[in-house]
């Protein structure tokens, strides 16, 4: 029987007993229907895993033992941050939840010349929240037990000039494939822009950032396609998608 994941934030260790917050109470009380004595698997994101059992459940508080430390990873050892153009509503959820599945380590969502997305008053730290709330519930799914960095919305003529490693920025009209590219000291960062793509001056800022345009085949992807599509690319070439588990 699988034995269900959740994240927190709580500093955990062997033989604590911890009280879950409310969303996490919620969830294990009215979602997974957890009652005492079940097993459950707590990380913070901070590496292994803990195998836990449920102490307590009722309408108020939800208790967890912390009984066994378990070192687990399942990271790739290409490390990629993604700057992502900030989409629409569920193109935007999509993009986020399956990166941290396709083992992204840093997103940091980008404000563009063809972004429709604005934020007013609240919004922002709202869309950070959900955003935030996605990653980590990807990275229940998927098994991860570090959890993926999202970072503020950035400007994207801010952030070019900050990435290191190998810099990369897909482009339809591109020449360059991935396969002519090989990273920096295992790091790759990839520039992905929203619905209407990059503007001409968008991309000379790029390529003057030391981001190389490439192109992924013949087609012209969505944006959300294309972020997914770049993400396991690299992680076939370079990262753990050609690893055996032998």
């Amino acid at each position: 029987m699988r034995v269900s994941r959740l994240y927190t934030a709580a500093l955990l260790s062997t033989g604590k007993i911890i009280e879950l917050d409310e969303d996490n109470g919620h969830y294990v009380r009215t979602v997974l229907r957890l009652k005492k004595d079940a097993e459950i698997i707590l990380f913070n994101g901070q590496g292994g895993e803990y195998l836990c059992t449920v102490a307590e459940v009722s309408r108020k508080t939800v208790l967890i033992a912390i009984e066994q430390w378990t070192d687990r990873s399942v990271e790739s050892s290409l490390q990629i941050s993604l700057g992502l153009g900030i989409a629409r509503g569920d193109r935007m959820d999509l993009v986020v939840q399956k990166a941290v599945e396709l083992g992204v380590n840093r997103i940091t969502p980008l404000m563009t010349e063809r972004c429709v997305v604005q934020f007013k008053g609240e919004k922002k730290p709202q869309r950070l929240l959900h955003w935030q709330k996605i990653v980590q519930h990807a990275a229940e799914q998927s098994g991860r037990t570090i959890l993926p960095t999202l970072l503020e919305v950035e400007a994207l003529h801010n952030w070019v000039n900050q990435q290191q490693g190998l810099k990369v920025f897909l482009d339809p009209y591109a020449k360059t494939s991935l396969t002519e590219l090989k990273p920096v000291s295992m790091s790759v960062t990839l520039l992905t822009g929203p619905e209407g793509g990059f503007s001409s001056q968008e991309r000379d800022l790029a390529t003057a950032a030391g981001f190389i345009p490439v192109r992924l085949g013949a087609r012209i992807l969505r944006a959300e396609t294309a972020s997914l599509a770049a993400l396991a690319a690299v992680q076939l070439l370079w990262g753990d998608f050609g690893q055996s588990n032998n």
